[in-house]
This record gives C-alpha cells, structure tokens and sequence, in this order.
C-alpha cells in the first residue's frame, strides 16, 4: 500500500471521529445537529453534483419512492445516535455503532435469505457480547441514561442498515454523489418536519453552535470524498476495515477534548465488538477471494 494511500485513510478515519466529539460539545437538541448536519452537507456537496446534474432526471417513480425512505431512515439514524451521545459516553456510542457490517449480513439473512456461515454467526455472537459487556458497565439502578444512550445507539445501528439495505438495492443509475445529495437534503427535510411538529428552535443558537453544525457536515464529507477516491486503489474491504479505528480515535479525543474516561468494561467490551467486526470483514473478504 502507498504511502499516499495510509496518509489518506489516517486523514479520513480522523475526520470521523471528530463527529462525535462535536455532537459531544453542542448543547443543542440531537434533532436540530441532525438537521444541519444533512442540510450543510448536501450544499457543500452541490458543486460536485453540478457536474453530474443530468442524473438527476434519471430516477423512476419507484426509485424517488426508494430514495424518500432511504432519506428518512438516515435521518432516523442520525437522530438516534446524535441523541445517543448525550447520553452515554463516545466510546460507548462508536464502539455500538461498529456494528454496521454485521448488522447488514444479518438484515440481508433476514430479508433476502442470503447463507450466513458458521463463522459469520460466530462473528455476531462474540460481538454481540462485546455490546453486552459495555452495557453491563453503565448499567446503574439509579441512573439508566447510559443504557438508554447505549440503545439509542442500537438503534442508529438498526436505521443505517435499512438505509444502505433499501439505497443499494433501489437505486442503481445514480452516482454516489448525487445519491448522497439527494438522501441528505431528504433527511434534512424530514428533520426539519419534526422539528416543526415539537415546536424546536430552528434559529437561535449562538455562534458556538453553528460553526458546530457546519465542522459536523465538513469533516464526515471529507471523509466520504477521501473515501471514494480510495476505491480507486484498494478495496471496500480494506476502507471498511479502516473504519474500525473510528471508536478507537474518537475515544481518544474525547479523552483529551472531554475528559471522557474508559472503564474496563468498555476497554474489554470495546475490543471484543472490534475483534468480533474484524473477523467478520476478514471472512467475508476470504470469502470473495475464493468466489473469484
């Protein structure tokens, strides 16, 4: 691998994980970041949709129906786990959220009765009790904020799996930046309805807050492009695995920026929800190896 290639990569993990020391340092209601979050990040991705604005005419009647849906589960998502990390703490939160791949294989058993191996269970039982161990950690008979934030964070799990789920399999004549574009400016949009609807300040928030709301949109999106060029040099599987680190560096920075400090339930149900995730992606990509 380049050396280009791993500078990137470091780049765009830490990108990642500082979306959830920023959601950590604002005060404002989960929905409201989740809003901006999506609003501010289809804008900066406008100029590059420009050169791709033919596709936009491209998608059926069934596709905008699939585009829609996809839309209001990533909002779904974003709500759930911005409200996550007022609850508990980022380790918790991120570690939870590494849950994504295995997730998929599981709702595409589920929906698609796609094989799943013996070592594909064996990969969601480990991680599964990874999760168990953390939530074990926060659990308190006085205050269950935590294991509500630990949810909540199952949850952001859950919507995010059905948003790429009904986005990979409804929609294929769009590019990923025009996909993106249009899912985040739903997902805003829908945001913004339910903000509405609760009646919560749209506007007013001190400057603090929405220069927050803008490094949300800013950073993440730079991953994504970063993200995309790498596709070009190595593989998904390679990115995906990248990603694993973001629970780790975003740990660490809320170390230093929040004081957040690990307990040896979330060091040892961490690392557990990491190797049970790691050994999923390893299998999966040994498992095209020998398709191909």
């Amino acid at each position: 691998m380049r050396k280009t290639v791993v500078i990137l990569l470091i780049i765009s993990v830490i990108c990642i994980a500082f979306a959830a020391i920023f959601v950590k340092l604002s005060e404002a209601p989960a929905s409201i970041i989740s809003m901006y979050r999506m609003m501010f990040a289809s804008i900066l991705l406008t100029p590059i949709v420009f050169k791709y604005r033919r596709e936009l005419t491209k998608p059926t009647r069934r596709e905008w129906g699939a585009l829609i849906i996809a839309g209001l589960f990533l909002a779904m998502h974003f709500g759930f786990w911005f409200a996550s990390l007022h609850l508990t703490s980022v380790a918790s939160s991120t570690v939870i959220l590494a849950l994504q791949p295995i997730a998929a294989m599981v709702g595409a058993f589920l929906v698609y009765r796609e094989r799943v191996s013996a070592k594909v269970a064996f990969s969601v039982f480990v991680s599964f009790f990874g999760v168990v161990i953390i939530s074990w950690g926060d659990f308190s008979f006085t205050d269950l904020s935590a294991i509500a934030g630990n949810m909540l964070s199952f949850l952001g799990v859950i919507t995010v799996v059905c948003y790429f789920m009904i986005g990979q399999n409804s929609v294929r004549n769009l590019t990923h930046w025009v996909y993106s574009f249009i899912v985040f400016g739903i997902a805003g949009f829908f945001l913004l309805i339910y903000n509405m609807a609760t009646r919560t300040d749209l506007f007013m928030y001190p400057p603090k807050e929405w220069g927050l709301f803008l490094l949300l949109a800013i950073f993440p999106t730079i991953a994504h492009v970063i993200f995309n060029y790498l596709l070009n040099e190595v593989s998904p599987t390679t990115i995906s695995m990248a990603m694993l680190l973001e629970p780790v560096g975003a740990s660490i920075l809320a170390f230093f920026l929040l004081s957040e400090h690990l307990d040896i339930y979330q060091i040892f149900g961490g690392i557990i929800v990491l190797f049970g995730v790691y050994f999923f992606l390893l299998s999966q990509r040994k498992r095209k190896y020998m398709e191909s």
